[in-house]
Parts: C-alpha cells; structure tokens; sequence
C-alpha cells in the first residue's frame, strides 16, 4: 500500500491534513523488533568505533514511522523480563533455539559476545533516548510485546474511526487486523487491512490463527500438521476462504472426514498438541493477568508525558550519532512537538 492510499484509508483528502478524519490515530511499535531490523541493517559506528546502527536507525524509523501517519499517540512496547516463561509452561520448545543464529558483522564486532554486549547496550540506551520523547514506553515482566499490543490494540480503538497501527514485521500481529487495527510491515514497506489479507492470502484475518496452527511456525518452534503444506490447506480446508473459523470448527470439519485424508486423521490424533500452539499464538487471548492489565489501562489514562528535546540532544551529543539525523532540533519538533500538543 503507498501513501497515497493511506492517506485514503484514513480519510484524508490532503497530505497531513487531520481535519476531515474524525478518529484517533494511535502507534503501537514493537520496540525490539524494530531495534534488530535496524541494528543488522545499518553497520554504522560513531568516530570512537562504537556500532550505533541500532541506536540511530531506531530512531530515524520511528520519526518515519510518525511522521508518514501522524498519530495522535505513540506506544513502544518491549519484551519484558521472563517473556516467554508463561508460553515455554504450554510448549516447552518455543523458541528454543532462536539465539542461535545471530548476525554478526566481523569488521565491527571481535566475537559474538561483543555482539551481543552491544545489542543490550543500545537497547538500554534506546529507553533512555524515549523517556525524553512524549511517547509511551511499555514492558511488564512475564509477558511478551505481542500480548501487550494485541491487548491495547482492543482497548485503544474508542470510535468507529479510530485508527490502531501496529508497526512490527512479526506476522502474528496479522490475526489482529480489524477495521480498527492496521498492520505495518516494515520489511515489504506494506500496510495489512482486512481486505489486503483477503486479497494476500484469501481469507478473513480472523482465520490467520487457524491458517498459522495449521501450518506452524518454524521461527518459534512451532510444529503443524505433518503433510499440510500452503496449497494442500486450503484445498483440505476451503471454509478458511469462506467465512471465520473457531478452533472447534476445523476439528468438527476433520471429524467428518478423518476417513477422507491423512490429514484430517492426524489432525484428530494430535488435536492436544495443535490447541496447545493455538493458544500459544492466539492474541485474541493476550496472556496477562489482571494486575497486568490494570497496570495497562492506568497507562492508557495518563496524561503525563515528558518532552525535555535538550535532554535528548544531549544524550545524541554524548554518543557522537553525528548525521544519521539530519537538523536534529528540526525533526524533534516536527515529529515530537505534535504529540505534546495532542494528548
């Protein structure tokens, strides 16, 4: 989708223009998925020789990524501590193994550890950058991005008209679209709205669950039904083109046609296993617990918001980013300033 068509989909007959749209506009950035895009993209380092990439690439993205949508509020969202613990309860093996591969740039880093020891020291900076930044910085411990998106993504949207976009390459995110939500996909530089996933992949969004149960996920260890493959699910399961499916569905639909196909029969014998990766990957059904909750929506109700651009300035300055910004005082008050004025 280009931006002439955003600018459509919002309502909006003039670039930038706010005044015929009369919904809220609300970012929600998955913050580390945002930081390792650009921290292997950009192998950029400051004249010390310190990498910086994912520090200043965070965010010129993020400046970007308002400016091209102009929200009226912003939320980075991070992973916190003990993430994957209530998940890993359900199914031991997920995303096991994920840090095993890393990128490494060899001409700026001696050894993996070094890598990693830079990656922890940027995202540490990072938060400290966006607590002088008049947006909303999340994370709980125990609960993952996804789970703390997906919950505000359902209880941002106050209008008809409001818009929720989720700016994250993560297809997860993809079973959330609604005529509210809106899913940027920094990778194919895509917006995601219902009818784009009914184009793309020729079913609802709400069935994309039952799409990725069916099929797996090999990026978080995530096995599906032995013998399914893209082409073969839609032929064994037209209904996912057909209107929105449950989980019991798809077993009623295998219980009458286990004699029909393997598949179906597999699908029975390992339909345990299968709800357990559906709860693993249903956000409809975010894990967190009340006080999570509670502590979220207290969040969504504040009004306090810092914006100290001196502060800012001086952490830029310190770390000697030098031009990945370019007019610095320019672009903190044209992407920052409007937020300040919106709350």
């Amino acid at each position: 989708m280009k931006k002439k068509e955003l600018l459509e989909l919002l309502g909006d007959t003039q670039e930038n223009d706010k005044s015929l749209s009369e919904g809220n506009r609300i970012l929600l950035i998955d913050g580390l998925n945002l930081f390792f895009r650009n921290f292997a993209m950009l192998n950029m380092v400051n004249p010390d020789g310190v990498h910086i990439g994912g520090l200043g690439g965070f965010f010129r993205s993020l400046g970007a990524m308002i400016r091209q949508t102009q929200p009226d509020q912003v939320y980075v969202v991070f992973d916190g501590a003990g993430s994957t613990a209530n998940r890993k309860n359900l199914l031991p093996e997920y995303k096991s193994g994920r840090n095993l591969q890393r990128i490494t740039n060899w001409e700026v880093f001696e050894d993996q550890d070094d890598e990693d020891d830079s990656k922890v020291d940027q995202i540490v900076r990072v938060i400290q950058y966006l607590k002088t930044l008049p947006v909303k910085t999340l994370s709980l411990d125990k609960a993952e991005a996804d789970d703390i998106i997906a919950y505000l993504s359902d209880k941002l949207p106050n209008h008809q008209d409001d818009k929720v976009f989720i700016i994250s390459s993560d297809k997860d995110f993809l079973q959330l679209v609604s005529k509210n939500v809106i899913v940027y996909r920094p990778m194919e530089k895509k917006y995601y709205t219902e009818d784009v996933i009914k184009e793309k992949y020729n079913m609802p969004a709400q069935n994309f669950i039952i799409y990725k149960t069916l099929l797996g996920d090999n990026s978080d260890k995530i096995k599906g039904v032995k013998g399914l493959g893209e082409k073969g699910l839609f032929k064994k399961f037209p209904e996912l083109t057909e209107g929105i499916l449950t989980f019991d569905d798809v077993f009623n639909i295998c219980e009458k046609k286990f004699k029909d196909h393997v598949v179906y029969a597999r699908v029975i014998q390992g339909i345990e296993e299968l709800e357990k990766n559906y709860k693993v990957m249903d956000l409809s059904n975010p894990m967190l617990g009340k006080n999570d909750k509670e502590y979220l929506d207290g969040v969504v109700e504040t009004e306090n918001l810092n914006y100290l651009p001196e502060q800012f300035t001086a952490l830029y300055n310190e770390d000697k980013l030098g031009g990945m910004i370019r007019n610095l005082d320019f672009w903190l008050d044209d992407v920052f300033a409007k937020l300040v004025t919106n709350k």
